[in-house]
């Protein structure tokens, strides 16, 4: 099972977004998500999320949350664990990105991009403040999401 973590870095009411255009075989390929990747052996969540938003963008965030754990499950791909946080920075700038295209989006307007099903559902759990830390589980059959459970209860 592949662990990953993933991040919706903040600034300014809008989160940096990565539209994945540039890696081979991408499973993400053409679709907008936020900042992440593999974890590396003795790497905790946190640790992960750090080093591959630094790697990725060379921000070093601050004020960051771990949100959830979402569990993707496809007829396509590795099952995988991801842990999804949401970070702030302080400043707009960021490097260029080996792994697609990065910019600066307004929150309203995040769910307009090409996200995947499942990205729209933990998106909107994100927007709520007082939600405590949440499992999602997401299975999709092809690029099409056919179930979802949050803390274990159907969608």
């Amino acid at each position: 099972m592949k662990q990953t973590s993933l991040c919706y870095i903040e600034h300014d009411g809008k989160y940096l977004m990565m539209h994945r255009t540039k890696k081979k075989n991408d499973e993400n390929s053409g679709k907008w998500i936020g900042v992440g990747g593999k974890f590396l052996e003795g790497e905790s969540p946190e640790d992960c999320m750090k080093r591959e938003v630094f790697e990725e963008t060379g921000i070093e965030v601050s004020d960051w949350c771990y949100r959830g754990i979402v569990t993707f499950v496809s007829d396509l791909w590795e099952t995988e664990h991801m842990h999804l946080f949401t970070a702030k920075s302080k400043s707009s700038q960021h490097h260029n990105c080996d792994e697609g295209e990065l910019k600066w989006i307004d929150k309203e307007k995040i769910l307009s991009l090409n996200l995947w099903e499942g990205d729209k559902i933990f998106l909107k759990l994100m927007e709520d403040e007082a939600r405590p830390f949440f499992s999602l589980k997401l299975v999709y059959r092809g690029d099409f999401l056919i179930e979802s459970y949050l803390n274990g209860e159907t969608l």
